[in-house]
Formats: C-alpha cells, structure tokens, sequence
C-alpha cells in the first residue's frame, strides 16, 4: 500500500502535494503546478473505482508520448546525418519500447507513488509494465505542459543519456522474431517455441506473459498488452542476452 493512503491529509484518495517531494529531487525537476504531477501518476483504474468521470494519466500519455517522439527523432537525425529513415526509425523504436520505458519509470520509482484502484493495487499494479510505462510517458507530457519543450527535452536527454552515449552505430531492429530464428538456425534447425504463461490484470489493461524456448530451453520472457506484442518482448529479450553472452565470451 501506497504511504499516502493512510496521511490524514489525503483527500478522496489523491495524496497530498508533500507526498511528491523526495520524487521531484529524484526528478531533477521541480513542478510549478504540483497538480501536474499528481495527474500524471493517476490511473485510470481510479475512475473505473470510483465510476464517475475524472481526470487520469491517459491525456498526459498521449502528450508525453509524442514530446518524446519528436527529442529522439532529432537526437537520432542529429547524431547520425548519414543514415536514412528506415534505420533511423528503428533506431527509435528500439530506445521506446514499453519495457524500456518501464524501466526508467522503475529506476525513478514511479510505481511508489501511483494513484491507483484498491483492486489494481492488490493486483500488482504498481510493478506491471505496461502502468509504470504509461507513467513515464505521462510525466513527460507533465514536464512539458509544466516547464515547456526546453524542460522536457533536457529531462528526457537525461534519462536517455546512457542509451545515446552508447549509440555509436544504429541498432538492428527488425522482427524480433524473425531475428531470433534466423540467428539460431545457424545453429539448429530445430524451430522456436512460443508459450503463453499468463494473462493477468482487468480487462482494460490486460498483460501477457510469454516465454520463448529453443532445444528444449526457455531463452527468455516477455510480457506485453496482447500475446503478439509478448512474444515479440521475448523474442527481443532473447536476443539481447544471446548477444551479450557472445560479448562477455569474446572478451
């Protein structure tokens, strides 16, 4: 359970601004409307709670997502002048992937202090991917209707740091599963299996969790809002942990 659902200042379950803080330091970044902020971690499961319209993150993610569309895009057409769209947009989609974003909302925290349904919370809520990536890009759309596109350029290059200082040459990104099978027949001949694992979460957010094997050996796990969008995470994550242990050998 979150630590403002039991403040005596928390109104109707929105916890107060203070609650925000230590967040906003971890941020870098401090709101001038602190409503923004507690917008962005709203849920959408409270209004199916409390079943009578109100404001969730949903906007502030449709916002958020396409602020950080258009700083990538630049970065990218910025820092490799030589390479065409197709690349290019590969390049993009591999650095806004819902498990990537899911993990910067994880490594700032943000399921600790979403505003979610009592039900969704028991569910796991706070952990569940897709929520947490939903979260991040809301707070993106927060920062820019907040501080405006300079703000929001300046955080998002800062969460994307990593990924930019180590992008020397444009990463491959076709069908993960294609990748996957082709780089293994190499090897076998023997075909990949994908397995459904679990479906978990309400109807409006459900999430799959598929598992990839081959010869007999899981490779990897995905989870993603349809059993297509899982195996695709899975096949990715197969392939990103074939390639670093073919990294750590040649070492």
């Amino acid at each position: 359970m979150a630590m403002w659902q039991n403040r005596p200042d928390t109104i109707k379950g929105i916890p107060a601004v203070a609650e925000f803080d230590e967040l906003q330091n971890r941020l870098g970044y401090v709101f001038r409307e602190p409503s923004l902020l507690t917008l962005a971690h709203t849920h959408p499961s409270v209004a199916h709670e409390q079943g009578a319209p109100m404001q969730t993150n949903q906007r502030l993610e449709f916002l958020g997502d396409a602020v950080l569309q258009l700083v990538l895009t630049r970065e990218l057409y910025e820092k490799f002048p030589s390479v065409g769209e197709g690349p290019l947009t590969k390049a993009r989609a591999k650095l806004v992937n819902r498990r990537t974003l899911a993990e910067h909302a994880r490594k700032l925290g943000l399921g600790e202090h979403l505003i979610l349904s009592r039900g969704e919370d028991i569910h796991g809520g706070r952990e569940r991917p897709s929520a947490l990536a939903d979260t991040f890009e809301a707070l993106l759309g927060a920062v820019f209707l907040d501080g405006g596109f300079e703000a929001a350029r300046e955080f998002i290059l800062r969460e994307f740091h990593a990924a930019f200082g180590g992008l020397n040459v444009i990463p491959i990104l076709e069908n993960p599963k294609g990748e996957l099978q082709e780089l293994l027949q190499a090897v076998s001949s023997e075909p990949l299996q994908y397995r459904v694992v679990s479906a978990t979460g309400p109807d409006h957010d459900r999430i799959f969790e598929c598992t990839v094997h081959h010869a007999g050996a899981e490779l990897a796990r995905g989870q993603g809002k349809s059993k297509k969008e899982a195996e695709s995470e899975a096949a990715l994550a197969a392939l990103e942990k074939i390639r670093t242990e073919k990294e750590t050998t040649n070492r």
